[in-house]
């Protein structure tokens, strides 16, 4: 226990001079024409050395928000007007996926269309129908990826609701500020760190895998190209899965992000009482007037 304790507080002070080292070298890991450089960069992105730089952080700016809660309020109006912008936008995928499903049955199915031909800006391209077709699953994984953190501000997850409803409003606070810390950060950092090898084993060659030290994959450098996935399920089916891997990596950042504006915001909650609570957040007025028509209608 004593040696995990004083790992923990080594790891905690190394990531100050990690971070350090890293803003005052930025051509060591940000200099892509020197392979060395993008391996590092790779395996930083993922490395417990950053998962130590970023919690650094999260303590210092939680001390300036406790010492100065309009910062902190702040970072949750930032945070939720990110998720929100971002979730209201990629939202039109869904509206997308329809129309363009629509269009693959009636070309398909009635005018016994088998290719499509789009030429903006005078550069044609030609693609299978099927290829749309199996396009159809990058819009749903847009929605899923990206609207996710989206939703969470709207209060519009599913909650498995045990003991919540019937306790006081302070513990009900408390059990939001152990959530993000325990639940949503940490399984979605496990995302990030396995998803961000996932996404550049399909971007770059030779591959890396998460599992491996910094000096083997250095060793890789002088082989890195360029190797960017686009073999389809089907011959002339969709052949840009590496978005997915994009996507999960997106997905994984803005409810990380999210999971931090939760706790600050369940954090001020609890510090400023009830009146404080559904301070600054923006909800959709569709969904609130949506909800007040439901409850008449019951």
């Amino acid at each position: 226990m004593l040696d995990a304790l004083q790992w923990l507080f080594s790891q905690l002070g190394m990531g100050f001079v990690n971070a350090y080292t890293a803003l005052s070298h930025p051509s060591a890991w940000l200099d892509w024409t020197d392979p060395k450089a993008l391996v590092k960069f790779i395996y930083y992105g993922a490395s417990h050395e950053f998962l130590f730089v970023v919690i650094d952080l999260f303590l210092i700016l939680t001390v300036i928000g406790l010492l100065r809660r309009p910062f902190m309020w702040g970072m949750v109006r930032g945070i939720e007007w990110f998720s929100n912008t971002v979730g209201r936008f990629a939202a039109w995928a869904g509206l997308i996926m329809v129309l363009q499903q629509v269009m693959v049955i009636f070309l398909q199915r009635i005018f016994r269309v088998s290719e499509i031909s789009v030429g903006p800006f005078g550069y044609v391209v030609t693609k299978d129908l099927s290829w749309f077709s199996e396009e159809l699953k990058l819009y749903n994984a847009v929605v899923v990826a990206l609207v996710a953190a989206y939703t969470f501000v709207q209060g519009g997850h599913v909650r498995v609701d045990l003991v919540y409803a019937k306790v006081g409003y302070r513990v009900k606070k408390a059990i939001d500020m152990f959530g993000s810390l325990f639940f949503i950060m940490p399984s979605m950092f496990l995302v990030w760190m396995f998803g961000w090898f996932f996404m550049w084993r399909h971007l770059v060659t030779p591959k890396f895998s998460a599992s491996e030290p910094l000096e083997k994959m250095l060793r890789k450098a002088g082989f890195l190209k360029e190797n960017i996935e686009t073999i389809g399920f089907s011959p002339n089916g969709f052949n840009g899965y590496f978005l997915f891997k994009i996507l999960l990596v997106s997905f994984a950042f803005m409810m990380i992000l999210q999971g931090v504006a939760f706790f600050y915001r369940s954090l001020l909650e609890f510090i400023e009482g009830k009146k404080s609570e559904g301070k600054y957040l923006d909800t959709d007025k569709l969904n609130d007037e949506l909800a007040e028509t439901v409850a008449a209608i019951h």
